[in-house]
């Protein structure tokens, strides 16, 4: 039964393989958005550019707010995020 079912699931191997590296890119790019390394880095240039006259006040609290809404959820859409 198995060498049955292997031979007519055969063609769908190609889309099972997709769908295999595409859970793996997901794992990975949750991994990076979550570091907290990277989110660090991302709020140290956000203070940069605060610093250097590039954002404002209201621009600076609403860039470090999405940064920390997307390390506080895990599925990268928080709550009132691309609200404004």
């Amino acid at each position: 039964m198995g060498l049955v079912t292997s031979l007519l699931t055969l063609p769908l191997a190609p889309v099972k393989g997709v769908m295999w590296l595409g859970e793996i890119i997901e794992e990975q790019v949750d991994q990076q958005l979550h570091d907290p390394a990277n989110v660090r880095r991302e709020l140290e240039q956000i203070e940069e550019a605060a610093a250097a006259g590039e954002l404002s006040p209201d621009e600076k609290d609403a860039a470090q707010q999405a940064v920390l809404n997307r390390m506080i959820s895990r599925s990268g859409s928080a709550p009132g995020e691309g609200e404004e």
